[in-house]
């Protein structure tokens, strides 16, 4: 089970890379102006989240696995374990929400300006605060707790 919780982390830290650093080439290419950059922004964000959903897809499939054959029996009934599984069900969502926008720049329709997505940027990163001390620390989340 250690090797399926490492494959876990490691596609962890490859779908993060993409959740964190696509948003950042929307906030460059809403403030592009020129053809020619509009175009390389285009290939860097569909390629990018190409790898990214390759990232998301295996931490899926290896957490499903650790809940399927290890988690679910430990912790179904601790809250902070039922709080992280929404978290990553809104950083699907989030990564969802991604696809669309880089469908929208790529054709054209972009309805964003560079300080919504700096905003936007920080969502991936508080989760992934919020997550890390839930796995780290278990705090006891009251009348989640089973």
């Amino acid at each position: 089970m250690l090797w399926v919780k490492a494959f876990h982390v490691i596609f962890v830290v490859a779908w993060f890379a993409g959740l964190l650093y696509l948003p950042r080439l929307f906030v460059y290419h809403a403030q592009t102006d020129d053809a020619a950059g509009d175009e390389r922004f285009k290939v860097m964000e569909r390629k990018l989240f190409m790898i990214m959903t390759a990232g998301g897809v295996g931490a899926l499939v290896f957490g499903l696995w650790l809940v399927t054959d290890y988690a679910w029996a430990a912790f179904a009934a601790s809250g902070w374990f039922r709080v992280k599984l929404v978290l990553a069900g809104v950083l699907a969502l989030y990564h969802v929400w991604c696809g669309k926008l880089v469908n929208d720049f790529l054709v054209g329709r972009n309805r964003h300006g560079h300080r919504f997505y700096r905003l936007f940027n920080e969502v991936p990163a508080l989760i992934l605060i919020a997550v890390v001390i839930l796995v780290v620390v278990k705090p006891s989340m009251g009348g989640l707790d089973g």
